[in-house]
């Protein structure tokens, strides 16, 4: 019997559900706030260097939370485990800073298309370095999103170089991040440590050559503050939901962010020919058909053991 405190697992299936949609607003609604910090004269390595210094503190801030700073200290002195993060800090500060070039540029449906080519690039990583099992549905997914991206290469009349480098460059890091043993709080807190005195020694060096935008006022002072909760919090409610959902609806949940940027760009009034209007029903098909896949290896597996968050969970451990 359970106690009177307990959380019914309804409760905590609908919690999970609830940070895992919160998650993937604030990703999908990002963008926007790092047009404001382009709005005040940020460009994007100022905006980069910003987004390590304070997303070390509230990275600090979780891992002390958490009570994670033994594991820490753990990956501090562990030679391997610090050269794959040294590694993992490279791809993501490539992401970050391309990302948000995009963004300032006028680029987000190709920021929009890279997120959308993630999991796709991620399970054929899967099946070419971990031997993972690539089933009919995923064979469709990845054949329909090939499809798209030769029709966006014809749309625009190259390769859409920021959508791929998005795409891999997060794909990459996340196949890094498999191999090596540290949670997703700590890991990050060591990847915002190596690179934060790179961003504050560029945020001082512009601060001193007059051409830093922190002091300008107190909104430039705050949205690039905003940068830290902006890569932190996201992460922390994706690691907190992902334990306590399914895999299938983290699938579909995923899907929330890239087209809330797709939208924002229409808005915006991006480019939007008839061919890349194609090309993206391509992979929106192709997001579509890996998110029923999903379902269906979930469904497949609660015949063999039920999975979390959808048949009475185990009640947590204090």
């Amino acid at each position: 019997m359970s106690s009177p405190s307990a959380t019914p697992p309804a409760g905590k299936a609908r919690t999970a559900l609830l940070a895992g949609i919160s998650c993937y607003l604030i990703w999908g609604f990002a963008p926007l706030a790092f047009q404001q910090m382009g709005a005040v004269g940020a460009d994007p390595l100022e905006v980069m260097a910003h987004r390590t210094v304070w997303g070390v503190v509230w990275a600090a801030l979780l891992v002390v939370l958490a009570r994670q700073s033994g594991q820490v200290r753990s990956i501090l002195t562990d030679r391997r485990t610090m050269g794959w993060l040294a590694l993992s800090t490279a791809l993501i500060a490539v992401n970050w800073t391309v990302f948000v070039m995009a963004v300032n540029t006028g680029r987000m449906l190709d920021a929009s298309l890279g997120y959308y080519l993630n999991p796709l690039l991620s399970m054929a990583a899967g099946a070419w370095l971990f031997q993972e099992k690539i089933d009919r549905w995923g064979a469709a997914a990845i054949g329909l999103a090939a499809v798209g991206v030769v029709l966006q290469a014809v749309a625009l009349g190259h390769a859409p170089w920021i959508s791929l480098i998005l795409a891999f460059s997060f794909a990459a890091y996340g196949v890094i991040r498999k191999r090596i043993s540290a949670d997703a709080q700590s890991g990050l807190f060591v990847e915002c440590l190596l690179l934060a005195p790179f961003g504050l020694g560029w945020v001082v060096m512009l601060q001193i050559q007059g051409a830093g935008h922190f002091t300008d006022s107190a909104a430039s002072a705050f949205w690039l503050m905003v940068a830290g909760p902006l890569t932190v919090l996201p992460l922390a409610l994706f690691s907190w939901a992902a334990r306590r959902m399914p895999l299938s609806t983290m699938g579909f949940l995923q899907l929330m962010a890239p087209s809330i940027a797709f939208v924002i760009g229409l808005i915006q009034g991006e480019s939007f020919s008839w061919l890349r209007a194609i090309s993206f029903g391509f992979i929106w098909v192709g997001a579509l058909v890996y998110a029923a896949g999903a379902v269906k290896r979930t469904r497949a597996a609660r015949v063999l053991a039920p999975e979390p968050g959808l048949i009475d969970p185990p009640a947590e451990r204090p």
